[in-house]
């Protein structure tokens, strides 16, 4: 287990998958500015997470989490929404970065595998931290604020895994082509 995370810290040196990492942090700003719909001011739904999947697919969970934490901080230098800045949201980026790498990285295209990783980022960062942090910055009572996230997040659950199902099946044909290959370690 230890090699897995540590085959995942030492996708960061190399050049390629660095600039890789940078076209998608383009494409997630791109997506955040673009696709974001918000339904309240405590949800919103958005694609913008589909970059950092990808990362944490191909690169693993250090990979995932430090892209996360970076673009995230990134994102907010950009466009500050919503006031001063707050770690915990960069932290739970960080934190679904490290879930969806761990699930996913080098492990086969799998819809049951996707699942998962949805299933466990939306219960223990959307529904618990971020709404644990929303409480905590706007007021609010965390169980007053709960039902409606978990009602979106359960709404999102299937439509989430199959687009990133369809993303990561993509990407994957994409990577295994004889032009992306030759560059790979």
């Amino acid at each position: 287990m230890q090699k897995f995370y540590l085959d995942s810290f030492k996708e960061l040196k190399v050049t390629h998958n660095l600039v890789l990492c940078g076209l998608m942090a383009a494409l997630a700003v791109v997506l955040n500015y673009t696709t974001s719909i918000f339904i309240t001011p405590n949800i919103r739904i958005g694609f913008s997470g589909l970059p950092n999947r990808v990362v944490e697919y191909l690169f693993g969970p250090w990979v995932g989490a430090v892209f996360g934490g970076t673009l995230d901080i990134l994102k907010y230098m950009l466009k500050p929404d919503g006031g001063a800045f707050f770690f915990g949201y960069t932290f739970n980026v960080m934190v679904a970065g490290v879930i969806y790498g761990s699930i996913l990285y080098r492990k086969p295209v799998k819809l049951w595998r996707i699942f998962i990783a949805e299933f466990l980022t939306k219960a223990i960062v959307n529904c618990g931290l971020n709404t644990l942090w929303l409480a905590v910055l706007n007021g609010n009572a965390f169980m007053a604020i709960l039902p409606a996230r978990v009602i979106k997040n359960l709404i999102m659950l299937p439509v989430d895994t199959a687009v990133l199902f369809f993303v990561l099946t993509f990407v994957t044909r994409l990577v295994n082509m004889p032009e992306f290959r030759r560059f790979r370690r």
